[in-house]
């Protein structure tokens, strides 16, 4: 033995952890390029996922007797109705999408360009379930829009997959 017992060893540092990440295809072309087509795709999913998620979720509950509620056992009752799984699967999914999408492009960028989905479920809420939506929130959602495409418009950074 040279020089003493060894040192402890030392395990590889986690990738989230190293000082930076190396671009993959899924990639923007560039800080300040245009999203990849794997960005827009998993973006897209993100949204729609959220969107009609939400809408089944509300649909299947909208059914549910509010006694069910009583005891925590009624709280699996919802789940066997077909909108209230829909639902959950497609939120499941949505958060799935959401964190791959979120481990490589930039928080920044992704939940102001995701807020879309907000816009989309005021209109399939008006549309579809015939919600009353008042013009304050209209408001909301348009300040909403405005905020989407500035953010669209600004430099943002994807990296990793």
């Amino acid at each position: 033995m040279e020089g003493g017992p060894p040192g402890p060893r030392l395990a590889p540092r986690p990738a989230f952890l190293s000082p930076a990440r190396e671009a993959g295809p899924g990639a923007s072309r560039g800080p300040g390029g245009p999203p990849s087509s794997k960005t827009i795709i998993l973006t897209l999913v993100v949204v729609f996922s959220n969107v009609i998620g939400n809408f089944s979720l509300s649909r299947g509950m909208r059914g549910t007797d509010p006694a069910a509620f009583r005891s925590a056992l009624g709280y699996l009752e919802p789940l066997f109705n077909p909108w209230v799984a829909l639902g959950v699967s497609l939120l499941v999914m949505w958060m799935l999408s959401q964190m791959l999408l979120l481990s490589w492009a930039d928080l920044s960028y992704v939940l102001p360009v995701t807020s879309i989905g907000y816009v989309l479920t005021a209109v399939a809420g008006r549309v579809i379930l015939h919600e009353q939506i008042s013009p304050a929130r209209w408001v909301g959602v348009t300040l909403i829009m405005a905020g989407v495409a500035l953010v669209g418009r600004t430099v943002h950074n994807t990296t990793g997959l």
